[in-house]
């Protein structure tokens, strides 16, 4: 699989968004205690904004993305658990570099769930760094940024 078989999602692709989304998050419930932010999303909304990429056929993972003035966010990514460890993520990352890189952002910022430790082992491998971390209201986040020079 290459970056160019990463595309634009479109409104048919928002039934498959959710449950990509819902089949990442879902094993984080009982662990954080809560629904993750991600699972409540308006998917349609991200899709008809433009901010969803999605990868595979069928759809195996997607990135939601938000293009702001000094840097792109990385709302949301997304894997389902069969394919793990299959490159997806890595290859969404990658993929995420070369939108911020297109749009002329120097750097790429998310955040993560602190009771999510698998994403605080993955993002520093990817050349993100903790840039704080803080409570915002019932969740615990670890914000990250990656900057492109």
């Amino acid at each position: 699989m290459t970056d160019e078989q990463i595309r634009l999602a479109v409104a048919d692709d928002v039934p498959v968004v959710k449950a990509v989304v819902d089949a990442a998050f879902q094993p984080y419930i009982e662990r954080i205690g809560l629904v993750p932010v991600p699972m409540e999303a308006d998917h349609a909304a991200n899709v008809a904004a433009g901010r969803v990429f999605v990868t595979g056929e069928p759809v195996t993972g997607l990135v939601v993305v938000e293009e702001r003035e000094d840097h792109l966010y990385l709302d949301v990514i997304a894997v389902r658990p069969d394919a793990h460890g299959k490159g997806v993520g890595r290859r969404l990352l990658r993929f995420v570099d070369a939108r911020a890189r297109a749009l002329g952002l120097p750097e790429i910022r998310l955040y993560t769930n602190a009771m999510m430790w698998e994403n605080q082992e993955i993002y520093p491998k990817h050349g993100y760094e903790v840039v704080e971390r803080r409570k915002e209201g019932p969740y615990d986040r670890v914000h990250y940024r990656k900057r492109l020079v």
